[in-house]
């Protein structure tokens, strides 16, 4: 700053009034631009970390998660950049990858560098416990909720995706629709269930317990639940799957007995994983797990905590859009 202030033929006070934006200081515009230009020629950048001591605010928000290399990871982190772009705010990522250790260096690295808020992010959805050192700056937690129910977070809204699946079959005219679920208790299985049976109910469907098969996440355990259900001498029409990897496993079940899809068996799955999704033949009909828009969502809530501001509810839950391609 001395240097700058040399080079413009000011005082550093004169200086540190310019690089702060300081309207109210007496400036002319032309010591300024003088000033601007000294800082272009010599490269004059300000020491962040000394800023954010002196100003108590760094600009930076954290994000921790161990889905930096899942096929999800993109759109969290497009999510909540761009939301935290418009804020003015940067965003420094880092890798948790579910090693408690590794999880709680995160959080002190990061709030070493003066981070003034942090999100949490998982890959499925689930309940978390995190380190004493998330208590010491405003937390969001995205795609995951605190164990404890102290942390707000934002989550998918696994009921209404399992509804507006079921929907569009009964929709497309099927009245035996066929439910291979996830793993029983986590989250997205009980969430998706109910809403399942919701649409079914609606409808004035009855809940057939003989049409719904575990299928325990994988491509492999869809396959072997699609082939029980089409074994059935009341085959179902159609088939919800848990998962978009769930339904890969189904499309090879049904194409052994010969069957078409959607012509003579109709199939939706759930995630919108597009390396699978958009890649099946034909493509797959999938309810989208929302990542971008809670990537956002949790910006957004992030920033009214660091404002000290109120929010509305401690947990939101965000929309899971339907995905039309050709299965249905």
């Amino acid at each position: 700053m001395s240097d700058v202030a040399t080079r413009a033929g000011v005082s550093r006070t004169t200086v540190s009034f310019v690089l702060n934006g300081r309207a109210d200081a007496a400036i002319p515009e032309e010591t300024r631009a003088r000033i601007r230009a000294a800082i272009a020629e010599l490269g004059y950048r300000p020491n962040a970390g000394a800023r954010a001591l002196a100003a108590k605010r760094s600009e930076w928000y954290g994000l921790i998660t161990e889905i930096v290399t899942a096929p999800f990871a993109v759109d969290v982190i497009k999510g909540a950049q761009d939301r935290a772009w418009a804020d003015g705010k940067f965003l420094l990522i880092t890798a948790g990858d579910s090693d408690p250790a590794m999880e709680a260096a995160a959080f002190d690295k990061l709030l070493e560098q003066r981070a003034e808020g942090l999100l949490y992010a998982t890959t499925w959805h689930r309940a978390v416990t995190l380190p004493p050192a998330a208590r010491e700056v405003p937390v969001v937690l995205v795609n995951c909720f605190d164990a404890r129910g102290a942390l707000p977070s934002v989550v998918p809204d696994e009921v209404a995706g399992g509804r507006t699946a079921t929907r569009r079959l009964i929709e497309a005219g099927h009245r035996r629709i066929g439910f291979i679920n996830l793993d029983a208790g986590i989250p997205a299985a009980v969430g998706r269930r109910q809403g399942y049976e919701q649409a079914l109910r609606e409808a004035g469907l009855p809940v057939d317990e003989g049409l719904i098969a575990p299928g325990h996440a994988t491509a492999d355990a869809g396959y072997t639940a699609a082939r029980a259900l089409l074994d059935r001498p009341d085959r179902p029409t159609a088939l919800f799957c848990g998962n978009d990897r769930t339904a890969m496993g189904a499309y090879d079940a049904i194409k052994e007995r010969g069957l078409r899809i959607p012509d003579d068996i109709a199939v939706i799955g759930f995630d919108n994983q597009e390396l699978i999704a958009a890649y099946l033949r034909p493509g797959l009909t999938t309810v989208a797990l929302p990542f971008e828009l809670m990537g956002a969502k949790g910006v957004d809530m992030l920033g009214a905590l660091t404002a000290g501001e109120p929010l509305d509810t401690t947990q939101v839950k965000v929309d899971c859009p339907l995905i039309e391609r050709s299965s249905v």
